[in-house]
């Protein structure tokens, strides 16, 4: 089971710059928790696949930021008994993967326990990081606070539609890493990188030097790539989702991120 004691406060973040600064792409795959009957078996093989962060979603029956892809994935984990606590039991049961995980939801399930009381339970399931996307930094004084107090990093997201000023705030308040929405829009895979992402990480970058991540529609190694010239590195979901509701193995997903893993690895090998 994994050791809460052994996980220091910060070490989303120090793990992420630690990597970063050696020229490394970041990558942080997402799983919806509870999706198949052995879905922790998921998180060994990103890590295999050369994750560098894992993003674990704690499903909720309304997920508004979500597309189509993750909110029939939180649907079939809900069916099949998904809980939070059930979730958090799961990963304390299975241990450390070997990269931080990061818990994502929405609201509601840290307001059902309290903050206080959510952000531990995070805590003694060995998770490092909380997104919670549907919480405006204005208003995030007591998860920000509770998080603090048990160790948990709370990583807030950024939109191309951010004005300055609370970009700044975002900035200033967010830990482990910045995550970089690359459309006013809700997840899902794309046609093509937007626009509206490089803009976006080059505002953040003037602000910050932690790490930025963008997430929003990465789905291939060539969007991967491109992606990494702006950021950081990047957050593929229903890419990934996708391909579990199709039923894909951890064997197939490992297979898949590796590729997105080399192109991160092309590109950050590239002279700037």
């Amino acid at each position: 089971m994994t050791d809460p004691t052994t996980l220091a406060a910060g070490a989303v973040e120090r793990h992420l710059r630690a990597r970063r600064d050696t020229g490394r792409g970041l990558l942080m795959p997402y799983v919806t928790g509870g999706i198949t009957a052995g879905w922790t078996d998921y998180l060994r093989a990103f890590a295999a696949a050369g994750a560098d962060a894992i993003e674990v979603g704690l499903p909720f029956s309304d997920p508004t930021l979500d597309g189509v892809t993750i909110q029939q994935a939180n649907d079939a984990a809900l069916r099949r008994g998904a809980s939070a606590r059930r979730i958090l039991a799961d990963l304390a049961e299975a241990g450390d993967p070997g990269v931080p995980l990061v818990a994502s939801t929405y609201y509601n399930l840290v307001l059902h326990d309290g903050p206080e009381a959510f952000c531990a339970a995070l805590r003694r399931a060995g998770v490092g990081g909380l997104i919670v996307p549907d919480l405006p930094v204005h208003e995030a004084d007591e998860l920000t606070g509770a998080a603090a107090a048990n160790g948990i990093e709370p990583v807030l997201l950024a939109s191309p539609a951010t004005p300055r000023p609370r970009l700044a705030e975002i900035a200033r308040r967010s830990r482990g890493f910045v995550y970089a929405v690359s459309v006013m829009g809700t997840t899902g895979e794309r046609a093509a990188l937007a626009a509206s992402a490089a803009e976006l990480t080059e505002r953040i970058r003037d602000l910050t030097d932690r790490p930025v991540l963008l997430g929003f529609g990465i789905s291939t190694p060539d969007q991967a790539r491109e992606a990494r010239r702006h950021a950081d590195g990047v957050v593929v979901g229903a890419a990934v989702m996708r391909r579990v509701l199709d039923g894909a193995g951890p064997d197939d997903l490992r297979a898949f991120l590796a590729t997105l893993r080399r192109a991160l690895d092309q590109e950050s090998d590239r002279p700037r």
